[in-house]
């Protein structure tokens, strides 16, 4: 049972072997470390970059207008800000040269509280990124979701953004990866023996070299495709990243008391998969967005007012947005963490509410 940092280490594995990607770089990468997360473990064309945001951001556009694919890395979205410019300039080179010049980059990114990182590890980009056109952003849930996303970013000819909940990072998939070990525990451990690097400084880690499994394959997860999680009558829960298992666990929980929750993962976050999200709004006449970025320009605020837009005489409720407090970052202690983002409690408090209400 793969991780989602081991399905994404798999993924990019296959795409130097098979997909041409030819540099996977930033901050760790390379060896011995293998990035904060060990995503990047064994990576044959994984380099280790300077601690210079602009100059990984700058690297990889450099080398996609060179037509060489590459995946950089930014270790923690906190420290992306400041490369905001070089973004923008990533995203608009198809639209400025009228679709003559590409760019197959892919940046990479952790995101997202849920691991204590306090002010300088726990911030959210999601909100950030779609203000900058010209991007497809990504965001998965689960391993499987992982490696299919990565695999569609590598395939992209122009930027994509992966942003990777860092809360997730470690969470082990209940659906087999094409070419992974049976899901069994012996398969998991055989699965850690063959790709995850032994502890930094032992006698085994000088020699190691991962054994990767023989058949994986380009399973795609196509970019611009939600996936229903739950299906459900009475509201309509629309969330991503790490909060997807947050509400599907409410959903199975408030399932007992006879509500009848729908829960759709965007998976991407542009293009999105308003088809699907429309669908389950007509069917239960309630929605709710669920992020971790701050409520204030939040993305979940574009989609609800798509849904007033839209739905407007159809709906029997008024939207509600869930988000991340407007605080300038998040604090350490457990308490403030969970203070500062929405938890299980506010989306069953959310779902309540909803539900109760009548036109």
């Amino acid at each position: 049972m793969a991780t989602v940092a081991q399905a994404i280490r798999m993924a990019l594995h296959y795409g130097e072997k098979n997909l041409g990607l030819q540099n996977v770089f930033g901050e760790d990468v390379g060896p011995p470390l293998g990035g904060a997360f060990t995503v990047t473990q064994g990576i044959e064309c994984s380099w280790n970059s300077p601690l210079d945001e602009r100059g990984i951001v700058g690297a990889a556009i450099g080398l996609g207008m060179a037509g060489t694919r590459c995946v950089a890395e930014i270790q923690f979205c906190d420290y992306i800000y400041n490369t905001i410019d070089l973004l923008k300039l990533a995203g608009m080179q198809s639209w400025t040269s009228n679709g003559d010049w590409n760019l197959p980059m892919t940046i990479m990114t952790p995101v997202g509280a849920g691991i204590r990182g306090s002010i300088y590890h726990s911030h959210s980009f999601d909100a950030m990124m779609t203000h900058i056109p010209g991007w497809k952003i990504v965001m998965p849930s689960t391993p499987l979701d992982a490696y299919g996303l990565m695999i569609a970013c590598l395939k992209d000819e122009n930027p994509t953004m992966f942003l990777k909940p860092k809360a997730l990072l470690r969470y082990e998939g209940k659906e087999q990866i094409p070419g992974e070990p049976e899901l069994t525990p012996e398969g998991k451990k055989e699965l850690r023996s063959m790709i995850d690097m032994p502890i930094l400084g032992s006698e085994a880690q000088k020699t190691w070299k991962p054994k990767w499994p023989k058949g994986l394959t380009d399973y795609t997860v196509e970019i611009g495709k939600g996936k229903l999680c739950r299906e459900g009558d009475h509201v309509t829960v629309v969330t991503y990243g790490r909060h997807v298992h947050i509400a599907t666990d409410v959903a199975d929980r408030l399932r007992e008391e006879g509500l009848s929750v729908e829960v759709i993962d965007m998976r991407t976050l542009w293009p999105y998969d308003w088809e699907m999200i429309s669908t389950s709004i007509r069917k239960t006449k309630r929605v709710i967005f669920v992020n971790e970025d701050t409520e204030v320009s939040n993305f979940g605020e574009h989609l609800y007012r798509r849904a007033t837009d839209e739905f407007f005489y159809e709906l029997e409720a008024k939207p509600k947005l869930l988000a991340g407090a407007f605080v300038p970052g998040i604090g350490l202690a457990d308490p403030l963490e969970a203070a500062s983002v929405p938890q299980s409690a506010d989306i069953e408090a959310a779902i309540r509410e909803l539900v109760g209400t009548v036109a």
